[in-house]
């Protein structure tokens, strides 16, 4: 498999957000036994109903129940009602207190500090920066972090992927602020709505769902899956996260599909995409963290000052050369 296919998840959500829906991106045909759903739209319920078609009539439906790393947002295989989380099923994604899969599939861990920004990944023509929001534990030597912003650069174009600060979490709200050099992204609160660039050919953001969540297409460069969801206050009790009603800690859960990496990409991330990456994380520990924050740290969300940087290195090549396959 190619090791910047990153899998098939931002299909998935594309295709399945709903198994009722009438009207969805376009996408690959995949089975139909996959299905998104979303605990907590209805009621502030966890647990969700899904009729599941069993093709050999043995089952009706099932209760599927989103695990405690996703409780917002999960992926249900029919008829078993077994469950996954987005960080379950490619890399690329980042999931909880920011854990990513790296091109190379080894799970790992990567902190940052709150209230700043860090580079994800820094090619030649492609720049992610990520800003960390978290709180502090006073009984730990770290904050509690989590991804509250993308900022993007490609060519000469900058383009933010933010949750905003929510008090009181309601999914029904839409959490999302999208802009796309400087102004603000504004897309229909429908499933599968599409906003297309004027400016730039390929360039698209979908939804997947009614609010919050996302699908960031850049032809023949990236694919992005982003969900807003909050710490919930169970989650909050469990980890000692200190959720208050000022605050829910909103963030975003990602997922990332690139097209044409470099080999010489860099960043928390995009190192692991490299064919020289050499893994000197400990995979057996049950917490893997990747360190070296100076190395990725940048001075704002669009910034590619970061020590890794790659970005610029080519001059004159057009950034949208064909369409994602």
């Amino acid at each position: 498999m190619d090791r910047q296919l990153v899998g098939v998840l931002a299909v998935l959500v594309a295709v399945c957000a709903v198994a009722a829906v009438q009207a969805q991106p376009p996408s690959p045909k995949l089975p139909p036994n996959y299905h998104m759903i979303n605990p907590g739209h209805m009621g502030g319920k966890r647990d969700q109903q899904l009729s599941c078609d069993d093709t050999q009539g043995k089952k009706k439906g099932c209760m599927a129940k989103c695990d405690k790393r996703c409780p917002n947002q999960c992926i249900v295989m029919c008829p078993s009602c077994k469950t996954f989380c987005m960080c379950d099923f490619y890399p690329g994604v980042s999931c909880g207190d920011p854990r990513f899969t790296g091109g190379d599939g080894n799970n790992f861990y990567f902190h940052g500090k709150k209230d700043h920004d860090f580079c994800i990944v820094s090619d030649a023509d492609l720049h992610i920066n990520a800003h960390f929001i978290g709180k502090r534990n006073p009984t730990m030597s770290r904050d509690f972090t989590w991804i509250q912003a993308l900022g993007i650069r490609f060519a000469d174009h900058r383009l933010y992927i933010g949750a905003l600060k929510t008090a009181k979490w309601n999914s029904d709200d839409d959490r999302l602020e999208l802009a796309f050099d400087g102004a603000p992204v504004d897309v229909p609160a429908e499933l599968g709505a599409r906003w297309e660039s004027a400016a730039v050919p390929g360039l698209t953001v979908t939804r997947t769902a009614a609010t919050n969540a996302v699908r960031v297409q850049l032809a023949g460069v990236l694919d992005i899956m982003a969900n807003v969801v909050p710490i919930t206050e169970q989650d909050s009790r469990i980890h000692n996260y200190g959720v208050t009603e000022e605050d829910s800690l909103a963030h975003l859960d990602l997922g990332f599909k690139f097209y044409d990496l470099s080999d010489d990409v860099h960043g928390v991330l995009g190192q692991t995409y490299r064919s020289d990456y050499v893994n000197n994380l400990s995979v057996s520990a049950s917490m893997p963290v990747m360190g070296g924050a100076p190395s990725y740290v940048v001075s704002d969300i669009f910034s590619t000052d970061c020590a890794v940087a790659r970005f610029g290195r080519r001059a004159g090549i057009s950034m949208v050369t064909g369409r994602a396959n």
